[in-house]
């Protein structure tokens, strides 16, 4: 990103842009190098000149989240790094259909199942113990417990990479096992999620039960970014990391977890590198031992 450009995104932003900003602290893995430019979205008609002004430039740009579902490497990101706040993370109810929520994609899902739980609408229980946001489960299409959220979308607003905004209903989507097409360079802004009338006691009961199951099965006393491989069919990516010996596993200050082996958590001083190769050398050991091409479930860029 050259300095015209930079001059550019602070006149589009302002105060909303920062340059050369470490990524550590907007991921959950707590690792990461730094990023050309972190812009805090907080209104729509804003971001979509962003994105157009990043597009015309061939600025990259990416959407991070919570950053539960990705690594950032040591040596940090070109263009953009995008956080949705403000008005792109409020939840609302439909006023003309009692089963219907409008969610900003960069809710957290704690706040989305707060809401549930307080307005009295089941359904999302599943996803309690994820920490990211709903467009970035909507774009994994995030599951947990044999449910997944793309069973539960209405429809969504998009932003194209002309800085257009769009509405994609149920049946333009695809939803796939941790999975959504999407047009490369959209920007989801807000998801309609059509759910079930329950009491909140019920609602509270079932994300405690999930919380529960997750806590007892799952390494959250150490940051991570949740699975990192995708299950192949029929089988358990966990499993697999398991049965070949690197369950609890360790470089640098990362660990492929002794609790849950398809996850890899920071000690404490890990750095991108060390999580990377522990990924590499559990897919090429998976590979060679059993012919199983295991497949990341997180996402990861830089340079």
């Amino acid at each position: 990103m050259n300095e015209r450009q930079k001059e550019e995104l602070v006149r589009l932003a302002g105060k909303q842009v920062q340059f050369d900003c470490l990524m550590a602290p907007y991921t959950t893995f707590r690792v990461g190098g730094k990023v050309d430019g972190l812009y805090e979205a907080k209104e729509p008609g804003n971001l979509r000149r962003i994105i157009s002004y990043a597009n015309e430039e061939h600025i990259p740009y990416l959407i991070v989240g919570k950053g539960s579902n990705l690594l950032v490497k040591d040596e940090g990101i070109e263009g953009l790094a995008i956080l949705l706040w403000g008005s792109l993370a409020t939840i609302e109810q439909d006023k003309t259909d009692d089963l219907t929520i409008f969610a900003g994609a960069g809710l957290t899902i704690p706040e989305l199942l707060r809401y549930c739980r307080e307005s009295g609408f089941g359904g999302l229980e599943f996803l309690a113990g994820i920490p990211g946001t709903v467009g970035g489960a909507v774009a994994m299409n995030a599951g947990a417990f044999g449910k997944e959220i793309g069973t539960f979308v209405l429809n969504m607003h998009v932003i194209t990479q002309g800085g257009d905004v769009v509405i994609k209903d149920s049946s333009q989507l695809k939803f796939s096992y941790r999975q959504l097409e999407i047009e490369r360079g959209s920007v989801i802004i807000r998801v309609s999620l059509r759910l079930e009338r329950e009491s909140g006691e019920i609602v509270a009961e079932r994300i405690a039960g999930c919380l529960k199951k997750r806590k007892e099965s799952q390494p959250l006393a150490y940051p991570s970014a949740g699975s990192v491989f995708k299950n192949p069919q029929n089988d358990y990516a966990g499993r697999l990391v398991e049965n070949v010996g690197l369950k609890g596993k360790r470089i640098g200050g990362a660990m492929i977890s002794d609790k849950h082996a398809n996850f890899i958590v920071n000690t404490g001083g890990a750095k991108a590198e060390d999580i990377l190769a522990l990924l590499c050398l559990a897919r090429k050991k998976v590979r060679n031992e059993t012919g199983v091409e295991l497949v990341p479930e997180i996402q990861v860029v830089g340079r």
